[in-house]
């Protein structure tokens, strides 16, 4: 009897401790796993990206500018047929990016250069005319404004998170058929050697990018811009894999600086230089280094007044070296008109420092 006893507050006290162990895990299993779950699906990315297209696509808008263009008959070979002037209108299509509740409009300057007349057509169906505010052919952009009430807005990415390998989402009007979305993803990001603008900085994507999509937005999957359509690299002017954006950091300063001034200011040094070359660093007897050849002095200028001269070569810039041409122009570029620089150079195999006061770079022609 007292052994049957002893047995059974045995079973029943592990009982009790199993109900209770058991328990614990029951309220604490659910959540690690959801919580798993929730970071495997994360890291794995959303099965659609329709909300961020719904938050984003109706910030972008189409656009059709008017050229005239006029031709005049050149001189051709006998047997060759000559065509008539003619006088219509072409039609240039590309996209823009909805920025303020204002009706400011961010584009590329190529969508909207020397146009008569820019017609907007809104996401919703409204099509107004729109003016140009201001633009920036150095870096390829523009401003244009319309007058229309109850604006969507695109929501700002912060650039300094943008990475490699980020998806993203180009959304525009490719071969004016309609707003189009494409997906792919980051695939570089600083390209500043390209070749397209004066200054660059380019994000390179492999998201599809036609004619017609400069000047729409890419953004991220959470409908968030983090650059302006601009560019792709192709051999036959249609989609080959290699798309470029100006960072929407940049681009807002520069619309900020058009909104502000009409344009954008920026410092200027008043010299034309080359990049060095083993070619010409052989010729004036100079070991391997980094620099750029000065070629053309411009008179009263900053340079001209810092006693600059060609022939010089320039290796640094406020202590900073220098590689090529672009790192001149944007070291320069970034500085404002009155700002003091100072410059480390090379005359006739003899180092050299002197300083001298930015003036503000001529804008460039539209």
């Amino acid at each position: 009897m007292l052994q049957t006893l002893h047995s059974t507050h045995f079973l029943i006290r592990w009982t009790l401790i199993g109900l209770i162990v058991g328990g614990i895990i029951l309220i604490t299993w659910p959540s690690d796993t959801h919580n798993g779950l929730d970071q495997a699906n994360k890291q794995m990315g959303p099965v659609s990206y329709a909300e961020a297209v719904t938050k984003a696509a109706s910030t972008v808008v189409s656009i059709q500018a008017l050229r005239q263009q006029v031709e005049t008959p050149a001189l051709t070979p006998p047997l060759t047929v000559t065509p008539e002037p003619s006088n219509k209108p072409r039609r240039n299509q590309g996209s823009g990016v909805i920025i303020s509740d204002h009706g400011h409009i961010l584009t590329n300057y190529h969508v909207i250069a020397n146009t008569e007349a820019i017609l907007v057509t809104l996401n919703d169906g409204r099509q107004t005319q729109a003016k140009v505010l201001g633009s920036d052919p150095d870096t390829d952009l523009a401003v244009i404004t319309i007058d229309l009430e109850q604006l969507p807005l695109i929501s700002i990415a912060d650039s300094n998170q943008v990475q490699v390998g980020d998806v993203v989402l180009a959304i525009g009007n490719p071969f004016g058929i309609g707003q189009t979305v494409t997906q792919g993803i980051i695939s570089a990001t600083g390209r500043d050697r390209v070749g397209l603008n004066t200054y660059e900085n380019f994000i390179q994507t492999d998201a599809a990018i036609n004619p017609g999509n400069s000047g729409g937005a890419l953004v991220n999957a959470h409908g968030e811009i983090v650059g302006i359509n601009a560019a792709i690299f192709s051999d036959s002017g249609s989609y080959q894999g290699i798309g470029f954006a100006i960072p929407v950091d940049m681009a807002l300063d520069v619309v900020k600086q058009i909104i502000e001034h009409g344009g954008v200011i920026r410092g200027w040094l008043g010299v034309e230089g080359t990049d060095l070359n083993p070619q010409l660093l052989q010729r004036m007897g100079l070991p391997q280094i980094n620099g750029v050849l000065i070629t053309d002095v411009f008179n009263n200028g900053p340079a001209d007044k810092a006693g600059l001269v060609v022939g010089d070569i320039i290796t640094q810039i406020n202590q900073t070296m220098i590689r090529d041409t672009r790192d001149v122009l944007n070291l320069i570029a970034n500085g404002r008109p009155g700002d003091n620089i100072t410059i480390t150079g090379i005359r006739q195999r003899q180092s050299f420092l002197t300083t001298t006061t930015l003036a503000q770079r001529p804008q460039a022609s539209n």
